[in-house]
């Protein structure tokens, strides 16, 4: 199996992902991306290349970080460690100070025992599947072995969250003065920077899930339990609960009345505000084939175009690359802002969402009312072979849905990338004309 999946290298820590596994990375991601015209430039001035590394709170975390500043030093990478802190604030950083490329050490929304390592090239963008090809086909080659004083330094980021936290604040159209927002960090990597931040936009902030201690992460809070959440908005009286996951790239939101708000509906709010504001570029939202129905007629009552990609945030973000477009997303709350980020980041959705709130005076649901969210039933059949997806009578049997739903719902067939199984999608005007349609598609696909 490949090393790399959709994003970066992840497993168990200490089982796939060891702490020999991350050196090696390391010494051949300094070999591939320390080349290139201005990398060898620097080189010939004399000058050491730069990364900059970041990690969420996982316990391991702490050797894999380790390993991946041994394996960039002892290859002549100068390090710059910036500690805990969000997925998206190391991508920010590492275009800010112009470093030659990064790493994070996450596993996302994933469980304490897990962790991963993204690598961002310069600029802080993720890496295209070639280069990730060229690390793997590297970590088997020769490594660079400088000695003496060409080895590089590893030394701490001092002020890495205050330039993140300021550059948040910069981006804001209106402060958020008056708002009560709940915060539930997942007791992740945003736990420190995203209360601060929201707090010195001007609200007033409750927060939950936000005391890390290495092995709670994502463990009963955060984007994939929102019921916490939920619950502490209606205790409070909050106007807003805002969620993060793990490395807080995502963002999720809850009402007054804690309803959830998913992605779907907090990228057709920002959408809507930033045409108004002439800051859509082409009128355009970029969002995936697992985008909500609801989303796509919202957007053409506005008057705005939607372009779909496949499901992962790294295709929303190819699309935007190639079009120029300045908003894109996933329905599970990954949400780009290409003028602020060049990837999906948490803290600077959520900030936007409550400066939109702040600015109209409208509740959350009152914004979100924009967009009518259609049924939607996932049915996961495993043990199936992938190739069933385009088979002649699962496609008949898709016909036949269509023309049953006709312009009220939509049918959505994809084979998983990594296992026996097809995933059935149905949206319909109600949620009983859904689950009976994706029943019906399953059993076909089953045979």
């Amino acid at each position: 199996m490949a090393l790399f999946g959709t994003d970066g290298v992840r497993g168990l820590a200490n089982g796939p992902l060891t702490a020999d596994l991350a050196l090696t990375l390391a010494q051949a991601t300094a070999v591939v991306l320390g080349q290139g015209r201005i990398a060898e430039a620097r080189k010939a001035a004399g000058k050491r290349l730069t990364a900059v590394i970041a990690r969420d709170p996982r316990v391991s975390g702490h050797f894999l970080s380790a390993a991946v500043e041994a394996g960039l030093a002892s290859s002549g990478v100068d390090v710059l460690d910036a500690g805990t802190l969000p997925t998206p604030a190391a991508a920010y950083l590492i275009g800010d100070i112009d470093a030659d490329f990064g790493v994070m050490i996450s596993a996302s929304h994933n469980p304490a025992p897990d962790n991963g390592i993204k690598i961002f090239a310069r600029g802080g963008v993720k890496l295209p599947d070639e280069v990730e090809r060229r690390i793997e086909e590297a970590m088997a080659g020769e490594k660079l072995r400088p000695t003496g004083g060409d080895v590089g330094r590893v030394v701490r980021f001092s002020d890495a969250e205050d330039r993140y936290a300021i550059h948040l604040l910069a981006s804001l159209p209106h402060r958020l003065d008056g708002l009560h927002v709940v915060l539930d960090c997942a007791h992740g990597a945003a736990s420190g920077v995203s209360p601060e931040t929201f707090r010195n936009a001007g609200a007033k902030v409750t927060v939950i899930g936000a005391d890390p201690d290495g092995i709670n992460i994502n463990d009963g809070f955060g984007s994939t339990h929102l019921e916490k959440l939920s619950a502490e908005v209606v205790r409070t009286g909050a106007d807003v609960g805002i969620a993060h996951d793990g490395d807080a790239d995502r963002c999720l939101a809850v009402d007054a009345e804690g309803r959830v708000i998913d992605g779907d509906q907090i990228m057709a709010i920002l959408a809507v505000a930033m045409k108004r504001d002439g800051r859509l570029k082409n009128d355009t939202l970029v969002a995936t084939v697992m985008s909500n129905l609801g989303l796509h007629r919202a957007m053409a009552a506005q008057g705005i175009a939607v372009e779909q990609t496949a499901v992962g945030d790294r295709y929303v973000l190819e699309r935007m690359n190639e079009g120029g477009y300045s908003l894109g997303g996933e329905q599970s709350g990954h949400v780009i802002m290409s003028r602020y980020a060049t990837t999906g980041d948490g803290v600077l959705t959520g900030l936007h969402l409550c400066a939109e709130m702040a600015r109209t005076g409208r509740s959350l649901a009152e914004l979100a009312s924009v967009m009518t969210v259609f049924p939607q039933v996932l049915i996961n059949v495993r043990g199936v072979e992938r190739s069933r997806a385009t088979d002649a009578d699962v496609l008949a049997g898709v016909q036949v849905a269509e023309a049953a739903l006709g312009d009220s719902g939509r049918v959505l067939l994809r084979p998983s990338g990594t296992e026996p199984m097809v995933r059935v999608m149905v949206e319909a005007a109600s949620h009983d004309d859904a689950q009976r349609i994706a029943e019906e598609l399953a059993d076909i696909v089953r045979g």
